[in-house]
Protein backbone atom coordinates (compact mmCIF):
# COMPACT_ATOMS: atom_id res chain seq x y z
CA UNK A 1 0.00 0.00 0.00
CA UNK A 2 2.86 2.39 0.59
CA UNK A 3 3.84 4.61 -1.94
CA UNK A 4 1.41 2.90 -4.18
CA UNK A 5 1.44 4.24 -7.79
CA UNK A 6 -2.46 5.22 -9.52
CA UNK A 7 -2.65 6.16 -13.09
CA UNK A 8 -5.80 8.32 -13.85
CA UNK A 9 -6.72 8.46 -17.72
CA UNK A 10 -8.26 11.83 -19.14
CA UNK A 11 -10.18 11.09 -22.16
CA UNK A 12 -11.21 14.49 -23.60
CA UNK A 13 -12.36 15.75 -26.72
CA UNK A 14 -9.71 17.86 -27.32
CA UNK A 15 -6.82 16.27 -25.65
CA UNK A 16 -6.20 12.77 -23.81
CA UNK A 17 -3.57 13.32 -20.70
CA UNK A 18 -2.42 10.50 -19.07
CA UNK A 19 -1.00 10.91 -15.28
CA UNK A 20 1.15 8.89 -12.98
CA UNK A 21 1.29 10.08 -9.42
CA UNK A 22 1.14 8.80 -5.91
CA UNK A 23 0.62 9.71 -2.10
CA UNK A 24 3.53 12.42 -0.79
CA UNK A 25 4.56 12.67 2.57
CA UNK A 26 2.73 16.17 2.85
CA UNK A 27 -0.77 14.33 2.39
CA UNK A 28 -1.33 16.06 -1.32
CA UNK A 29 -0.49 14.35 -4.91
CA UNK A 30 2.88 13.55 -6.83
CA UNK A 31 2.14 13.91 -9.99
CA UNK A 32 5.35 11.30 -11.41
CA UNK A 33 4.70 11.14 -15.25
CA UNK A 34 2.74 13.06 -17.86
CA UNK A 35 1.65 12.92 -20.97
CA UNK A 36 -0.59 14.38 -23.11
CA UNK A 37 -1.78 13.84 -27.05
CA UNK A 38 -4.30 15.28 -29.14
CA UNK A 39 -7.86 13.16 -28.96
CA UNK A 40 -8.53 11.72 -32.00
CA UNK A 41 -12.02 9.62 -32.26
CA UNK A 42 -13.74 11.28 -29.29
CA UNK A 43 -17.03 13.75 -29.88
CA UNK A 44 -18.46 15.86 -26.95
CA UNK A 45 -16.69 13.04 -24.49
CA UNK A 46 -18.41 10.07 -26.26
CA UNK A 47 -15.87 7.92 -28.41
CA UNK A 48 -16.67 7.56 -31.88
CA UNK A 49 -13.76 5.53 -33.67
CA UNK A 50 -12.15 2.58 -31.11
CA UNK A 51 -9.08 2.52 -33.30
CA UNK A 52 -7.93 5.98 -33.05
CA UNK A 53 -8.75 6.24 -29.58
CA UNK A 54 -6.66 3.51 -28.41
CA UNK A 55 -3.85 4.94 -30.86
CA UNK A 56 -3.85 8.73 -29.03
CA UNK A 57 -4.11 6.68 -25.58
CA UNK A 58 -1.28 4.89 -26.31
CA UNK A 59 0.66 8.00 -27.10
CA UNK A 60 -0.32 10.04 -24.12
CA UNK A 61 0.49 6.43 -21.81
CA UNK A 62 3.37 5.88 -23.18
CA UNK A 63 4.90 9.57 -22.63
CA UNK A 64 4.09 9.30 -18.86
CA UNK A 65 5.26 5.81 -18.44
CA UNK A 66 8.67 6.82 -19.89
CA UNK A 67 8.92 9.87 -17.82
CA UNK A 68 7.47 8.19 -14.28
CA UNK A 69 9.73 5.35 -15.33
CA UNK A 70 6.92 2.67 -14.17
CA UNK A 71 5.28 0.28 -16.21
CA UNK A 72 1.49 0.84 -17.00
CA UNK A 73 -1.20 -1.67 -17.15
CA UNK A 74 -4.12 -0.50 -15.11
CA UNK A 75 -5.83 3.07 -15.50
CA UNK A 76 -8.77 4.81 -13.61
CA UNK A 77 -10.87 6.25 -16.58
CA UNK A 78 -12.88 9.62 -16.80
CA UNK A 79 -16.24 9.13 -18.15
CA UNK A 80 -18.43 12.33 -19.56
CA UNK A 81 -20.89 13.14 -22.39
CA UNK A 82 -24.21 13.68 -23.14
CA UNK A 83 -25.44 10.32 -22.22
CA UNK A 84 -24.27 10.56 -18.36
CA UNK A 85 -27.96 11.03 -16.20
CA UNK A 86 -28.49 11.01 -12.92
CA UNK A 87 -31.68 10.32 -10.50
CA UNK A 88 -33.42 10.56 -7.05
CA UNK A 89 -33.54 6.43 -5.33
CA UNK A 90 -34.99 5.57 -2.01
CA UNK A 91 -33.63 1.70 -0.39
CA UNK A 92 -34.45 0.30 2.58
CA UNK A 93 -33.26 -3.25 4.63
CA UNK A 94 -34.58 -5.35 7.50
CA UNK A 95 -31.85 -5.31 9.67
CA UNK A 96 -30.97 -9.40 11.15
CA UNK A 97 -32.18 -10.22 14.02
CA UNK A 98 -28.56 -11.54 15.38
CA UNK A 99 -27.28 -8.12 15.11
CA UNK A 100 -27.72 -6.08 17.98
CA UNK A 101 -26.50 -3.06 16.11
CA UNK A 102 -26.50 -1.97 12.56
CA UNK A 103 -23.40 -2.96 10.98
CA UNK A 104 -21.08 -2.03 7.74
CA UNK A 105 -22.36 -5.00 6.16
CA UNK A 106 -25.88 -3.58 6.18
CA UNK A 107 -25.10 -0.43 5.06
CA UNK A 108 -23.13 -1.95 1.87
CA UNK A 109 -25.94 -4.61 1.32
CA UNK A 110 -28.85 -1.55 1.49
CA UNK A 111 -26.37 0.16 -1.16
CA UNK A 112 -25.60 -2.90 -3.49
CA UNK A 113 -29.24 -3.62 -3.65
CA UNK A 114 -29.47 -0.16 -5.73
CA UNK A 115 -27.61 -1.62 -8.67
CA UNK A 116 -31.15 -3.74 -8.69
CA UNK A 117 -33.38 -0.50 -9.07
CA UNK A 118 -35.26 -0.79 -13.01
CA UNK A 119 -33.58 1.33 -15.47
CA UNK A 120 -34.19 2.80 -18.92
CA UNK A 121 -32.80 -0.25 -21.41
CA UNK A 122 -29.22 0.41 -22.13
CA UNK A 123 -28.40 2.33 -18.76
CA UNK A 124 -25.70 1.15 -16.26
CA UNK A 125 -25.00 2.21 -12.91
CA UNK A 126 -21.72 4.04 -12.43
CA UNK A 127 -22.12 5.99 -9.27
CA UNK A 128 -24.15 5.46 -5.74
CA UNK A 129 -24.12 8.70 -3.45
CA UNK A 130 -26.07 8.22 0.35
CA UNK A 131 -27.76 11.22 0.90
CA UNK A 132 -29.47 10.52 4.29
CA UNK A 133 -29.96 7.75 6.35
CA UNK A 134 -33.17 6.91 7.95
CA UNK A 135 -33.38 4.26 10.63
CA UNK A 136 -36.50 3.13 12.16
CA UNK A 137 -38.12 6.02 10.56
CA UNK A 138 -35.98 8.46 12.36
CA UNK A 139 -33.42 10.85 10.15
CA UNK A 140 -30.12 10.44 10.93
CA UNK A 141 -27.83 13.51 10.97
CA UNK A 142 -24.89 13.95 8.59
CA UNK A 143 -22.20 13.59 11.73
CA UNK A 144 -23.56 10.15 12.75
CA UNK A 145 -23.09 6.89 10.48
CA UNK A 146 -25.92 4.24 10.71
CA UNK A 147 -23.00 1.66 11.47
CA UNK A 148 -23.39 1.11 15.67
CA UNK A 149 -26.79 2.69 15.48
CA UNK A 150 -29.35 0.28 17.18
CA UNK A 151 -32.58 0.02 15.01
CA UNK A 152 -34.54 -2.80 13.06
CA UNK A 153 -34.72 -1.16 9.39
CA UNK A 154 -32.31 1.23 7.35
CA UNK A 155 -33.78 3.44 4.51
CA UNK A 156 -31.68 5.79 2.73
CA UNK A 157 -31.93 8.12 -0.14
CA UNK A 158 -29.47 8.16 -2.84
CA UNK A 159 -28.13 9.73 -5.95
CA UNK A 160 -27.14 7.56 -8.79
CA UNK A 161 -25.55 8.58 -12.11
CA UNK A 162 -25.94 6.40 -15.26
CA UNK A 163 -23.80 6.34 -18.11
CA UNK A 164 -25.02 4.73 -21.54
CA UNK A 165 -23.90 1.01 -21.76
CA UNK A 166 -22.73 1.37 -25.76
CA UNK A 167 -20.37 4.37 -24.57
CA UNK A 168 -19.32 2.39 -21.56
CA UNK A 169 -18.04 -0.37 -23.64
CA UNK A 170 -16.28 2.15 -26.32
CA UNK A 171 -14.26 3.21 -23.57
CA UNK A 172 -13.37 -0.17 -22.64
CA UNK A 173 -12.45 -1.59 -26.00
CA UNK A 174 -10.58 1.75 -26.94
CA UNK A 175 -8.34 1.51 -23.41
CA UNK A 176 -8.35 -2.47 -24.21
CA UNK A 177 -7.01 -2.02 -27.80
CA UNK A 178 -4.15 0.06 -26.44
CA UNK A 179 -3.38 -2.80 -23.83
CA UNK A 180 -4.42 -1.16 -20.77
CA UNK A 181 -6.90 -2.55 -17.80
CA UNK A 182 -9.67 -0.65 -16.53
CA UNK A 183 -8.96 -0.54 -12.59
CA UNK A 184 -12.62 1.77 -12.58
CA UNK A 185 -14.70 4.13 -14.22
CA UNK A 186 -15.22 7.50 -12.85
CA UNK A 187 -17.34 10.52 -13.60
CA UNK A 188 -15.44 13.16 -14.64
CA UNK A 189 -17.12 16.03 -12.56
CA UNK A 190 -16.32 14.52 -9.37
CA UNK A 191 -12.75 13.53 -10.40
CA UNK A 192 -12.28 17.42 -10.87
CA UNK A 193 -13.96 18.30 -7.75
CA UNK A 194 -11.21 15.97 -5.91
CA UNK A 195 -8.77 18.38 -7.56
CA UNK A 196 -10.33 22.03 -6.97
CA UNK A 197 -12.24 21.70 -3.53
CA UNK A 198 -11.53 21.12 -0.17
CA UNK A 199 -13.83 20.19 2.67
CA UNK A 200 -14.71 23.54 3.55
CA UNK A 201 -16.57 24.09 0.08
CA UNK A 202 -18.41 21.13 0.07
CA UNK A 203 -19.70 21.61 3.84
CA UNK A 204 -20.30 25.26 2.69
CA UNK A 205 -22.01 24.25 -0.74
CA UNK A 206 -20.26 24.75 -3.88
CA UNK A 207 -21.28 24.05 -7.45
CA UNK A 208 -18.04 23.02 -9.58
CA UNK A 209 -18.21 23.70 -12.97
CA UNK A 210 -15.79 21.96 -15.48
CA UNK A 211 -15.94 23.61 -18.85
CA UNK A 212 -14.02 21.14 -20.98
CA UNK A 213 -13.44 21.03 -24.90
CA UNK A 214 -16.85 19.21 -25.40
CA UNK A 215 -19.58 18.85 -22.73
CA UNK A 216 -19.47 21.55 -19.82
CA UNK A 217 -19.54 18.77 -16.71
CA UNK A 218 -21.31 20.22 -13.01
CA UNK A 219 -21.08 18.59 -9.75
CA UNK A 220 -23.27 20.35 -6.66
CA UNK A 221 -21.26 19.74 -3.28
CA UNK A 222 -23.87 20.29 0.23
CA UNK A 223 -23.05 19.36 3.44
CA UNK A 224 -20.49 17.53 2.26
CA UNK A 225 -22.52 15.60 0.57
CA UNK A 226 -22.58 15.11 -3.37
CA UNK A 227 -26.11 16.06 -4.55
CA UNK A 228 -26.44 16.99 -8.15
CA UNK A 229 -24.49 16.24 -11.38
CA UNK A 230 -25.16 17.38 -14.93
CA UNK A 231 -23.17 16.79 -17.98
CA UNK A 232 -24.43 19.49 -20.77
CA UNK A 233 -23.24 19.21 -24.47
CA UNK A 234 -21.73 22.67 -25.00
CA UNK A 235 -18.32 23.75 -24.28
CA UNK A 236 -15.32 25.13 -25.73
CA UNK A 237 -14.81 23.07 -28.93
CA UNK A 238 -18.90 25.69 -29.61
CA UNK A 239 -16.73 28.36 -28.88
CA UNK A 240 -13.86 27.98 -31.23
CA UNK A 241 -16.53 26.47 -34.37
CA UNK A 242 -18.31 30.40 -33.46
CA UNK A 243 -15.02 31.86 -33.93
CA UNK A 244 -13.97 30.09 -37.26
CA UNK A 245 -16.99 30.65 -38.95
CA UNK A 246 -17.89 33.85 -37.73
CA UNK A 247 -14.21 35.27 -38.79
CA UNK A 248 -13.63 32.60 -41.88
CA UNK A 249 -10.51 31.42 -40.42
CA UNK A 250 -8.66 27.36 -40.09
CA UNK A 251 -10.27 26.13 -36.51
CA UNK A 252 -6.13 25.95 -35.47
CA UNK A 253 -6.14 29.70 -35.71
CA UNK A 254 -9.66 30.30 -34.15
CA UNK A 255 -8.71 28.42 -31.04
CA UNK A 256 -5.48 30.19 -30.87
CA UNK A 257 -7.51 33.75 -31.35
CA UNK A 258 -9.77 32.13 -28.26
CA UNK A 259 -7.13 31.88 -25.79
CA UNK A 260 -4.28 34.57 -26.64
CA UNK A 261 -6.38 37.56 -28.07
CA UNK A 262 -10.65 36.38 -26.24
CA UNK A 263 -12.10 38.04 -23.86
CA UNK A 264 -15.69 36.96 -22.29
CA UNK A 265 -16.72 40.87 -22.29
CA UNK A 266 -17.24 42.95 -24.97
CA UNK A 267 -16.89 46.29 -22.96
CA UNK A 268 -13.25 44.72 -21.54
CA UNK A 269 -11.21 45.37 -24.90
CA UNK A 270 -10.24 48.55 -27.19
CA UNK A 271 -12.44 49.11 -29.93
CA UNK A 272 -9.41 49.80 -32.53
CA UNK A 273 -7.56 46.87 -31.46
CA UNK A 274 -6.81 44.56 -34.86
CA UNK A 275 -5.49 41.43 -34.83
CA UNK A 276 -3.39 40.00 -38.11
CA UNK A 277 -4.25 36.23 -39.02
CA UNK A 278 -1.79 34.88 -41.95
CA UNK A 279 -3.50 34.05 -45.40
CA UNK A 280 -3.04 30.80 -46.94
CA UNK A 281 -1.36 29.88 -49.58
CA UNK A 282 -0.37 33.57 -51.58
CA UNK A 283 -3.46 34.81 -49.92
CA UNK A 284 -3.35 38.87 -48.31
CA UNK A 285 -3.62 38.63 -44.31
CA UNK A 286 -7.07 39.06 -42.65
CA UNK A 287 -7.49 41.10 -40.39
CA UNK A 288 -9.78 40.88 -37.27
CA UNK A 289 -10.94 43.47 -34.54
CA UNK A 290 -10.37 42.29 -31.21
CA UNK A 291 -13.85 43.48 -30.27
CA UNK A 292 -15.31 41.74 -32.84
CA UNK A 293 -13.96 38.44 -31.68
CA UNK A 294 -14.99 39.04 -28.06
CA UNK A 295 -18.38 39.66 -29.21
CA UNK A 296 -18.68 35.60 -30.43
CA UNK A 297 -17.01 34.62 -27.28
CA UNK A 298 -19.24 36.39 -25.84
CA UNK A 299 -22.64 35.37 -27.14
CA UNK A 300 -21.92 31.39 -26.86
CA UNK A 301 -20.41 31.70 -23.75
CA UNK A 302 -23.04 33.81 -21.84
CA UNK A 303 -25.38 30.44 -23.62
CA UNK A 304 -23.01 27.98 -21.66
CA UNK A 305 -23.24 29.73 -18.60
CA UNK A 306 -27.34 30.15 -19.20
CA UNK A 307 -27.57 26.76 -19.29
CA UNK A 308 -25.28 26.13 -15.90
CA UNK A 309 -27.34 28.88 -13.96
CA UNK A 310 -30.41 26.75 -15.03
CA UNK A 311 -29.01 23.46 -14.05
CA UNK A 312 -28.18 25.10 -10.72
CA UNK A 313 -31.80 26.23 -9.96
CA UNK A 314 -33.30 23.48 -11.41
CA UNK A 315 -31.75 21.21 -8.26
CA UNK A 316 -32.36 23.30 -5.39
CA UNK A 317 -29.11 24.50 -4.34
CA UNK A 318 -29.19 27.68 -5.65
CA UNK A 319 -29.77 29.88 -2.34
CA UNK A 320 -27.01 27.16 -0.10
CA UNK A 321 -24.15 27.87 -2.31
CA UNK A 322 -21.76 29.70 0.21
CA UNK A 323 -18.83 28.68 -1.59
CA UNK A 324 -20.25 30.04 -4.68
CA UNK A 325 -19.35 28.72 -8.24
CA UNK A 326 -16.00 26.98 -8.91
CA UNK A 327 -14.89 27.08 -12.99
CA UNK A 328 -12.17 24.85 -13.66
CA UNK A 329 -11.29 22.99 -17.40
CA UNK A 330 -10.23 24.10 -20.14
CA UNK A 331 -12.61 27.16 -21.25
CA UNK A 332 -11.89 28.73 -17.29
CA UNK A 333 -8.51 30.01 -19.35
CA UNK A 334 -10.60 32.36 -20.67
CA UNK A 335 -10.34 36.13 -20.09
CA UNK A 336 -13.22 37.51 -17.67
CA UNK A 337 -14.93 34.18 -17.73
CA UNK A 338 -15.54 34.62 -13.70
CA UNK A 339 -16.74 38.18 -14.82
CA UNK A 340 -19.60 37.20 -16.86
CA UNK A 341 -20.34 34.39 -14.76
CA UNK A 342 -20.96 36.33 -11.46
CA UNK A 343 -23.19 38.66 -14.03
CA UNK A 344 -25.47 36.02 -15.39
CA UNK A 345 -25.54 33.80 -12.11
CA UNK A 346 -25.54 36.38 -9.47
CA UNK A 347 -22.92 33.92 -7.17
CA UNK A 348 -19.47 34.51 -6.29
CA UNK A 349 -17.38 32.98 -8.73
CA UNK A 350 -13.47 31.75 -8.84
CA UNK A 351 -11.55 30.01 -11.05
CA UNK A 352 -10.03 26.47 -9.51
CA UNK A 353 -6.39 25.06 -10.27
CA UNK A 354 -5.51 21.72 -9.22
CA UNK A 355 -2.10 23.26 -7.35
CA UNK A 356 -4.26 23.04 -3.68
CA UNK A 357 -3.77 19.40 -3.72
CA UNK A 358 -0.62 19.18 -6.11
CA UNK A 359 2.61 18.74 -4.42
CA UNK A 360 5.23 21.11 -5.63
CA UNK A 361 7.84 17.87 -6.40
CA UNK A 362 5.14 17.25 -9.15
CA UNK A 363 7.08 17.03 -12.63
CA UNK A 364 6.35 20.11 -14.82
CA UNK A 365 4.43 21.50 -11.50
CA UNK A 366 4.03 24.95 -12.89
CA UNK A 367 1.96 23.33 -16.24
CA UNK A 368 0.29 21.27 -14.44
CA UNK A 369 -1.73 23.77 -11.62
CA UNK A 370 -3.68 24.65 -14.33
CA UNK A 371 -7.56 24.20 -14.83
CA UNK A 372 -7.47 21.83 -18.14
CA UNK A 373 -5.30 19.55 -15.91
CA UNK A 374 -8.27 19.04 -13.05
CA UNK A 375 -9.65 15.98 -14.44
CA UNK A 376 -6.33 14.07 -15.04
CA UNK A 377 -5.26 15.06 -11.25
CA UNK A 378 -8.46 14.12 -9.86
CA UNK A 379 -8.64 10.59 -11.31
CA UNK A 380 -5.45 10.25 -9.67
CA UNK A 381 -6.48 11.38 -6.11
CA UNK A 382 -9.70 9.67 -6.65
CA UNK A 383 -7.46 6.07 -7.38
CA UNK A 384 -5.12 7.13 -4.22
CA UNK A 385 -8.24 7.39 -2.55
CA UNK A 386 -10.25 4.11 -3.42
CA UNK A 387 -6.89 2.42 -2.57
CA UNK A 388 -6.43 3.41 0.97
CA UNK A 389 -9.98 3.07 1.56
CA UNK A 390 -9.48 -1.02 0.27
CA UNK A 391 -6.20 -1.22 2.66
CA UNK A 392 -8.10 0.10 5.31
CA UNK A 393 -10.64 -2.10 5.26
CA UNK A 394 -8.23 -4.89 5.13
CA UNK A 395 -6.82 -3.70 7.92
CA UNK A 396 -10.33 -3.67 9.94
CA UNK A 397 -11.28 -7.07 8.92
CA UNK A 398 -7.55 -8.41 10.21
CA UNK A 399 -7.82 -6.29 13.53
CA UNK A 400 -11.39 -8.03 14.58
CA UNK A 401 -10.03 -11.46 13.92
CA UNK A 402 -7.25 -10.63 16.23
CA UNK A 403 -9.53 -8.70 18.87
CA UNK A 404 -8.19 -5.22 18.12
CA UNK A 405 -9.68 -2.54 16.25
CA UNK A 406 -7.45 0.93 15.06
CA UNK A 407 -4.94 -0.10 16.19
CA UNK A 408 -6.42 -0.56 19.78
CA UNK A 409 -6.52 -3.87 21.65
CA UNK A 410 -10.40 -4.52 22.31
CA UNK A 411 -11.20 -5.35 26.09
CA UNK A 412 -14.05 -6.65 25.37
CA UNK A 413 -12.76 -9.47 22.85
CA UNK A 414 -12.14 -12.33 24.97
CA UNK A 415 -14.40 -11.34 27.36
CA UNK A 416 -17.99 -13.33 28.76
CA UNK A 417 -20.83 -10.75 28.37
CA UNK A 418 -23.27 -13.02 30.32
CA UNK A 419 -24.18 -12.32 33.89
CA UNK A 420 -21.39 -13.95 36.27
CA UNK A 421 -22.28 -16.95 38.29
CA UNK A 422 -21.38 -17.58 41.83
CA UNK A 423 -17.82 -19.00 42.08
CA UNK A 424 -17.49 -22.90 42.72
CA UNK A 425 -15.40 -23.68 45.94
CA UNK A 426 -12.19 -24.92 46.05
CA UNK A 427 -12.09 -28.64 45.64
CA UNK A 428 -9.96 -28.54 48.94
CA UNK A 429 -11.60 -30.45 52.58
CA UNK A 430 -13.42 -27.69 53.89
CA UNK A 431 -12.81 -26.42 57.00
CA UNK A 432 -14.15 -27.11 60.10
CA UNK A 433 -17.06 -25.09 61.18
CA UNK A 434 -17.15 -23.23 64.36
CA UNK A 435 -19.30 -23.81 67.05
CA UNK A 436 -22.37 -21.84 67.28
CA UNK A 437 -21.65 -19.92 63.46
CA UNK A 438 -24.45 -19.95 61.42
CA UNK A 439 -24.27 -20.15 57.56
CA UNK A 440 -24.06 -16.99 55.68
CA UNK A 441 -27.01 -15.70 53.89
CA UNK A 442 -26.34 -13.37 50.49
CA UNK A 443 -28.28 -10.02 50.56
CA UNK A 444 -31.21 -11.39 49.03
CA UNK A 445 -31.62 -14.01 51.43
CA UNK A 446 -31.52 -11.35 54.46
CA UNK A 447 -33.93 -9.07 52.45
CA UNK A 448 -36.36 -12.12 52.38
CA UNK A 449 -36.02 -12.67 55.96
CA UNK A 450 -36.32 -9.24 56.87
CA UNK A 451 -39.01 -8.70 54.87
CA UNK A 452 -41.12 -12.05 56.12
CA UNK A 453 -40.12 -10.93 60.14
CA UNK A 454 -41.51 -7.09 59.72
CA UNK A 455 -45.18 -8.98 58.02
CA UNK A 456 -45.28 -11.65 60.73
CA UNK A 457 -44.47 -8.92 63.60
CA UNK A 458 -47.31 -7.00 62.06
CA UNK A 459 -49.98 -9.73 62.06
CA UNK A 460 -49.07 -11.22 65.40
CA UNK A 461 -49.42 -7.98 67.46
CA UNK A 462 -52.64 -7.48 65.89
CA UNK A 463 -54.56 -10.48 66.50
CA UNK A 464 -53.03 -10.50 69.99
CA UNK A 465 -54.46 -7.02 70.65
CA UNK A 466 -57.47 -7.56 68.92
CA UNK A 467 -59.50 -5.33 66.72
CA UNK A 468 -62.06 -2.53 67.61
CA UNK A 469 -65.19 -3.14 67.14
Amino acid sequence: MENEIIVGLDIGTTKIACFVGMRAENGKVKILGFGKTDSKGVEHGVVKSVTDTAESIRRAVSEAADQADVDIDEVWVGIAGQHIKSRPSHGSVMIPADHRLIEQEDVDRLINEQYNTMLEPGEEIIHIFPQQYIVDRESLSREISPVGVVGKTLEADFHMVTANVQNLQYIKYAVQDAGLHIKGVVLEPVASAKAVLDDSDRDAGVAMVDIGGGTTDIAIFHDGIIRHTEVLPLAGNAITNDIREGCNILKKQAESLKVKFGSCLVQAVSENDVISIPGIRSQAPREIYVKTLAGIINARTRMILEQVDYSIKLSGFHKKLIAGITLTGGGAQLKNIKELCELITTTDTRIGVPNEHLSTDSVSYTDLAHPMYATGIGLVLYGIEQSEAEHEDVVEEKAKATGQSNGKIDIFASMDMEPAEEPSPKAEEPAPEKPGKKEKKSKKDKGSENFEKTIGGFFKKLFDEGIDD
